[in-house]
């Protein structure tokens, strides 16, 4: 008996250390669910379209927060969604930062926002907000073609499996003709609550706003600094989306056409300067024109004006292929640029129909010649001629340097000299006259009569 109870009291001693280690363990895995604490954050905000120049934007913040050496950046995304290149390159970007990523979606983060977020190291939603809806559209709203979204599904795949999440809910939010069983049914994209998110694996955590947000990784609201875009970061913004970029070309091309019609440099010319100021200007903000592209925009512009003086068609064709290299250049995509210059020579090639059915090729015409009559009662009078000063004699009355005045035969004289310079004083021959020029040469010793 007492052996049973040895062994009965060996086994409650090991039964009970067991409990303790277990008891200890256990206690641990609340720590671990709570974030790992940084030094400094940044704060970054991803508002409104993803676009070309929110993509520049970007670039410089994750570069100053490298600079001052920070360990954690927080992305606060709310966002329609945008361009699929754009979110490409910013998912390039956060993949390639050395700094720990939290994508924080405090509104909504949907389609190419989505993508942003699943490339971020951890994603944490606030109650009500909302993201996925990732199925690629065109101008007109529709779905894209087949081929666009296989390509933006696998993105979007390879962009889950960053971090373990489910490839199919990905999908989901792409593929409308695909049905997924537990997820969404067959003509339907998929998009998520936070809750559901949470439930799926697509938010790492929850908070009720930032400040808890701060809380979680241990950061004050006092030592975080933010990034925001300037002045003129916001203006690339504005400025490159393809929209506004269609409507500043057509703005300065149109404003070229009615100038044309209109005597002196009045408004039309000046809003198109302004038109084509600001397309340069945003693009070059935003990293993609630079001094070239704006080079050969305003060669372009002096040789379509020597082309008026000087028609051949060389000078003006140059001129033109200049205008279409720089305007398409300085865009951040070429057949986006291309597209934009093509919709906007359209319009202006309407306005110029309408404007010539109106007022016809003269009020054109009249924009490059003399429109002034020259009558007498208006106190022009004809030059007379003057051939028959050729061999008379006379005196320097100012100096030549060539232009000057001579005394002819009792008469003032406008003249230039035919050489170099003829001191005041010295005499001077006529030796040609062209309508109203004259030209005359001091007069050497023993030229009595000689004339050219």
């Amino acid at each position: 008996m007492s052996g049973t109870r040895t062994v009965w009291g060996r086994t409650r001693l090991l039964l009970s250390m067991f409990c303790i280690l277990a008891s200890m363990i256990l206690s641990l895995i609340p720590a671990q669910s709570h974030a790992q604490t940084y030094q400094k954050a940044v704060w970054i905000p991803v508002e409104k379209e993803i676009e070309r120049g929110l993509e520049s934007f970007l670039r410089r913040a994750f570069a100053e927060a490298e600079a001052q050496q920070a360990d954690l950046v927080i992305l606060e995304i709310n966002t329609p969604g945008g361009r699929i290149d754009s979110a490409g390159a910013i998912g390039q970007l956060i993949r390639q930062s050395p700094l720990h990523v939290v994508a924080y979606i405090d509104n909504q983060a949907f389609s190419a926002g989505t993508y942003i977020a699943l490339n971020a190291n951890e994603i944490v939603m606030t109650p009500g907000s909302s993201m996925g809806a990732a199925t690629p559209i065109d101008l007109a709203g529709n779905a894209a073609e087949v081929k666009l979204i296989s390509g933006w599904s696998n993105q979007m795949k390879a962009a889950a499996d960053l971090n373990n999440r489910n490839p199919d809910v990905a999908r989901a939010m792409v593929e409308i003709d695909t049905e997924f069983p537990g997820l969404k049914p067959k003509g339907t994209v998929l998009s998520l609550d936070s809750k559901r998110a949470k439930d799926l694996g697509y938010a790492d955590r929850i908070v009720n706003n930032k400040n808890e947000l701060l809380s979680l990784y241990g950061i004050s609201a006092d030592t975080m600094q933010t990034i925001e875009p300037t002045v003129g970061e916001n203006v690339a913004r504005w400025v490159t989306s393809p929209v506004v970029m269609s409507m500043l070309l057509v703005i300065g091309l149109v404003g070229i056409v009615v100038e044309l019609f209109a005597p002196g440099f009045g408004v039309a010319g000046t809003i198109s300067l302004c038109a084509f100021s600001l397309y340069f200007f945003g693009h070059y903000v935003a990293g993609f024109a630079n001094w070239l592209h704006i080079g050969l925009f305003l060669l372009g512009i002096l040789l379509m004006i020597l082309e008026i003086f000087l028609p051949g068609g060389i000078v003006g064709a140059i001129g033109f292929i200049s205008i279409v290299s720089g305007l398409v250049m300085a865009a951040y995509d070429t057949e986006q640029g291309l597209a934009s210059l093509g919709i906007a020579v359209l319009i202006t090639a309407i306005v110029a129909f309408l404007l010539i059915k109106k007022y016809g090729l003269k009020g054109l015409l009249n924009r490059f010649i003399l429109g002034d009559e020259q009558s007498n009662e208006r106190g022009y009078v004809a030059p007379k001629d003057q051939r028959d000063l050729v061999g008379k004699k006379g005196i320097a009355l100012t100096p030549f340097r060539p232009a000057g005045v001579a005394k002819i035969e009792g008469t003032r004289v406008d003249a230039v000299s035919a050489g170099g310079f003829i001191q005041a004083g010295m005499p001077v021959v006529v030796v040609l006259v062209e309508g109203t020029r004259v030209v005359v040469q001091e007069e050497e010793p023993n030229s009595q009569g000689r004339s050219v």
